[in-house]
This record gives structure tokens, C-alpha cells and sequence, in this order.
């Protein structure tokens, strides 16, 4: 099966602290895979080399059969690759609403002649169809800065999906959230369409082991273990780790 996400051989030095060293990682349509390690062990390192915040010493990053190494954030996004850090971003004045029109508009831009009406109400359509998904039809009138953080989290998610995106990034997506909230999060997560693939970067392993059909462990920037979580959870090598302190 061909890879939608191919990064290969990639390596990130800063000054004398190699970040990454030679990784392989290939993510395929709709999947959902993560990436776990400790602290340091170059996850979110990855994380900006496959969206374009960072460029490697070594390797190349391909997506959708496209060499992408030359290309920023931005030229990412609209390729089809959109990221969630770890904490919200979103306009704290704009409504839910305005939030996932600003997010929707340069996809409808792109896709239709450029109409204000029709395009506005395009993309209020997209938003409102994507708040009623992520759970927030009832609060798409109240300012971002308003909802509660869990609330937040699902809506700069809804302003991703606004993009169409084929591969979206997820940085500790859970951080911050109360038990009842990750489990709303996995819930949401789950119901992503397929033609999505999500790449992960989470410390919590229950909700790796919920949403992910492989795993990456990375350990001092290097590829430790690859598999099913099945395959994960039983490794000696990735025991052994967690009993050395990895978290």
C-alpha cells in the first residue's frame, strides 16, 4: 500500500543535540497513527519537520507521492496536511461560527469564483454543519474566548476539518482536559471520516490504544518500536522502556 505521508531517513540536529536521527515513518489514507516516547524523545520535533516549521539536516518528507521538503506551513495546509498544537488556537473574539468561517473561506475561495454572498454563505453552511458534528451546535453564537476548554479543543478542531484536509497533525490533543472530556475527545476523534488520516503525538496511552490502528515509539530521537497497539503493548523493548521512566 502506498504511503500518503512518507517521511524518510530524517534528522534534526540543534547545535550538538541531535533531535532525530534517521527516522522512518509512513502513515497511509485514513489512518490513525500515533506517536509516543518521552519527553525529548523528538516527537513534536517530527511533528514540525512533516508540517514544514522545520527543516531536517537529512531526509525528505513526501505526501501524496510530492516531494514537500521545500515547502512552509502554509503550503502544507493547502496541500491537504493541517495541524492542532497543544494548546487552542483560535480568534477568543469571533464566534464559533466566525472561527470555522475564517478557517472554511480559503477552501471555498479556492474552489468557487470569488462571490462575497455566495461564498460567505458557503462557508457559514461548512461551519455549521462542522459545529453540529464536533458536539457545538449549541453554542455556535458564543465568542471562543467564552467556551470552555474542552469546547475550544473541538472547535480548532472543526476549524481544521473546515480545510478538507487528507492528513491532519494532533499535538497532545488531551493535555489540560478533565476525564470527561477526553472521553467526549475520543468519541470525536473516532467519528472522524476516513478520509482523514490522523497522525498523533499523545502522552495518554488509554487514548492512543482507542484511536490508533499503528503506533511509533520514539526514544532519543530514534525509532524504538513499530507496530499495532497490540503489538506495542506487549513489546520487551517498549516494557522495558516504560520500566526505565518513559512517559
Amino acid at each position: 500500500m502506498t504511503c500518503l505521508l512518507q517521511a524518510q531517513d530524517v534528522s534534526v540536529r540543534y547545535g550538538s543535540l541531535a533531535a532525530l536521527t534517521g527516522v522512518d515513518l509512513c502513515v497511509h489514507d485514513g489512518q490513525r497513527h500515533a506517536l509516543i516516547g518521552p519527553n525529548g524523545a523528538g516527537k513534536t520535533t517530527l511533528l514540525n519537520v512533516i508540517g514544514g516549521s522545520t527543516k531536517p539536516q537529512r531526509g525528505s518528507v513526501r505526501f501524496a507521492g510530492r516531494n514537500v521538503g521545500r515547502l512552509g506551513p502554509a503550503a502544507r495546509a493547502r496541500r491537504g496536511i493541517n495541524r492542532i498544537h497543544q494548546r487552542p488556537a483560535v480568534f477568543p473574539t469571533l464566534t464559533a461560527t466566525e472561527n470555522v468561517v475564517v478557517a472554511a473561506l480559503p477552501r471555498v475561495i479556492r474552489r468557487r469564483r470569488w462571490w462575497p454572498g455566495g461564498t460567505r454563505r458557503t462557508a457559514q453552511h461548512r461551519a455549521g454543519s462542522l459545529l453540529e458534528q464536533m458536539g457545538l451546535a449549541d453554542v455556535a453564537a458564543v465568542p471562543a474566548g467564552h467556551l470552555a476548554h474542552g469546547q475550544r479543543r473541538q472547535l480548532e478542531i472543526a476549524m481544521a476539518l473546515a480545510g478538507r484536509p487528507r492528513l491532519l497533525l494532533l499535538d497532545e490533543p488531551a493535555a489540560g482536559l478533565s476525564a470527561t472530556e477526553v472521553g467526549r475527545l475520543v468519541d470525536l476523534l473516532r467519528a472522524l471520516p476516513r478520509a482523514v488520516a490522523v497522525l498523533l503525538v499523545e502522552h495518554r496511552l488509554d487514548l492512543v490504544y482507542a484511536l490508533s490502528d499503528t503506533v511509533t515509539v520514539l526514544r532519543d530521537g530514534r525509532t524504538l518500536a513499530a507496530g499495532t497497539p497490540d503489538e506495542i503493548r506487549t513489546s520487551p523493548l517498549v516494557r522495558q522502556a516504560y520500566a526505565d521512566g518513559v512517559s
